[in-house]
């Protein structure tokens, strides 16, 4: 008579802690990417260190969020598709964004991009582009109008 295989002695354990541990990635990644974007629009900065390629991709978030220097324009670049290794911090391609329309006007690579956040989806009118920078002259400006609306009723 033979015995039971460690398969079938252990097999499942073993594929119920590989799911385990798989969800728990997950949700690190999905809370390393949250924690980066919150920074991002909070501070203004590259904030360093920043999630991997490969972390945002496995999180869901396909989409970094770009601000061009030359327009005041946001765009979104699809993840995906960034021929670097999943290895890279998102903070590293900061030096090779540019504005593809200010670079046709000018015929030469043109005024270096902002990194602005990772998103889920690409910007469109149900999911417009982030606010950027918030306090600035931006915010005086909208509570001065406010008022202004306030006061005309």
């Amino acid at each position: 008579m033979g015995t039971k295989s460690r398969d079938s002695l252990y097999g499942t354990s073993v594929r119920m802690a590989a799911e385990r541990a798989a969800e728990a990635r997950k949700q690190a990644d999905k809370l390393a990417c949250e924690a980066w974007t919150k920074r991002m629009l909070a501070f203004k900065d590259p904030a360093q260190p920043s999630p991997t390629l490969g972390d945002a991709l496995n999180a869901g978030y396909l989409y970094l969020e770009v601000r061009s220097l030359g327009c005041n324009t946001n765009q979104t670049v699809a993840l995906d598709i960034v021929r670097r290794p999943k290895a890279t911090p998102i903070h590293e391609l900061e030096r090779y964004m540019r504005c593809k329309d200010c670079s046709e006007m000018r015929g030469y690579p043109y005024k270096r991009s902002h990194l602005v956040a990772l998103r889920r989806a690409k910007i469109s009118a149900g999911d417009p582009a982030s606010t950027w920078w918030p306090g600035r002259g931006e915010a005086m400006w909208v509570i001065s109008r406010s008022e202004q609306r306030s006061t005309v009723r």
